[in-house]
């Protein structure tokens, strides 16, 4: 049977969602996760996986870029009359919603994926604030923000190009070193170099084999969860009406990825005592809504712009993914003296020097 392109772009998108979800299950792999780790046991070893996987995105897709000539300026993390301010407000609502809500968008796909019931109020939340505010009642609202003259004049000053790369690798390096303290513990970080080389083979998919399709027009994406959340559940709402595409393709391929997993890895799919005698129903419909709305206004997520849109060395990205980590920060610090930041598992190093291992534990 002869396969259309467009076809065996959502196969390969699925393949790509799948083994995202198997890997991010296996070892948790989770930007928020990270923030917590640190705030409430000095471990940096998921923090660490996060780093490694943004320099591999920004190299892998450097490589491939270079070798096909892709241009990145027809992605929406360079589109014109770019609006930073947004971009601030809404990396500031995603950090606070994914800290309130204990995780952030694909975090919640692989917790649903692997037990967590929860966590599918906090998708839902996030994809119905996500189209409501693309393309929903949210949008006239916030119109006047997003296009507003004034804020997209003052952006201006600051041009939306292509950052250095040797510096922004630099950069993360040092960060690098200074999470692992040690060159030999930069070897256990597979979860960071798969992941990172996945949001370049993403854009390959796309970029590449999607260019060719003539039966239907393929954007030019990589990997993202916000939007195509909201776009996940609409196709099953309105199936006649809609196309199967590349992110919808990878979202169900992480759900099913990851619900694999943890079938073989099962540590995780127990429930999170610490999290009792908290309004999670609460959080999570708040924190999804902020998620959803943030996640759009920044033009991505902690994937979406932490290390898709980082991987093109966009401004903006930088941008977007400081905003995410400030307001998941400042967050965490609250919730943390009000005793309100939980966390089901400790994550260590596996090497003499740490005080437990990496075979996590419940608190």
């Amino acid at each position: 049977m002869d396969l259309e392109i467009f076809q065996i772009v959502n196969i390969l998108g699925f393949a790509i969602g799948a083994i995202f979800g198997m890997i991010a299950q296996k070892r948790q792999f989770c930007f928020s996760g990270s923030i917590k780790d640190y705030m409430l046991t000095k471990s940096t070893m998921r923090g660490a996986s996060v780093v490694m996987a943004m320099i591999v995105a920004i190299v892998s897709t450097a490589l491939i870029s270079s070798h096909y000539e892709l241009d990145f300026s027809d992605t929406p993390y360079y589109k014109e009359n770019i609006n930073y301010f947004v971009i601030i407000l809404g990396g500031l609502m995603f950090g606070v919603g994914m800290m309130l809500a204990d995780g952030c968008s694909n975090r919640h796909l692989i917790k649903f994926a692997q037990g967590d019931k929860n966590s599918l109020i906090s998708i839902v939340f996030i994809g119905i604030f996500a189209f409501a505010t693309a393309r929903g009642f949210l949008s006239g609202y916030l119109n006047p923000i997003t296009n507003n003259p004034t804020l997209i004049e003052w952006s201006a000053f600051i041009e939306e190009k292509t950052m250095n790369i040797y510096v922004v690798v630099g950069i993360l390096l040092v960060i690098l070193f200074a999470l692992t303290k040690k060159i030999k513990r930069v070897f256990s970080l597979w979860d960071g170099v798969l992941v990172g080389l996945l949001v370049a083979a993403a854009w390959t998919v796309t970029g590449v084999l999607g260019e060719e399709s003539i039966e239907r027009l393929i954007s030019f994406e990589g990997i993202s969860f916000v939007y195509p959340t909201g776009k996940t559940i609409e196709l099953f709402m309105l199936y006649q009406v809609n196309e199967l595409t590349f992110s919808i393709s990878l979202i169900l391929g992480v759900l099913i990825g990851a619900f694999t997993m943890s079938k073989f890895n099962r540590r995780y799919s127990f429930g999170c005592t610490a999290a009792k005698g908290e309004n999670r129903v609460r959080n999570n419909m708040i924190g999804g809504a902020l998620m959803g709305t943030g996640g759009v206004l920044s033009i991505g997520c902690t994937v979406g712009q932490g290390l898709t849109g980082l991987s093109t060395l966009a401004f903006g990205s930088a941008v977007a993914i400081s905003s995410i980590f400030v307001g998941g920060l400042v967050s965490a610090i609250y919730l943390n003296k009000r005793n309100e930041l939980p966390m089901c598992f400790i994550f260590e190093w596996n090497d003499k020097d740490s005080k437990g291992s990496n075979l996590d534990y419940q608190i």
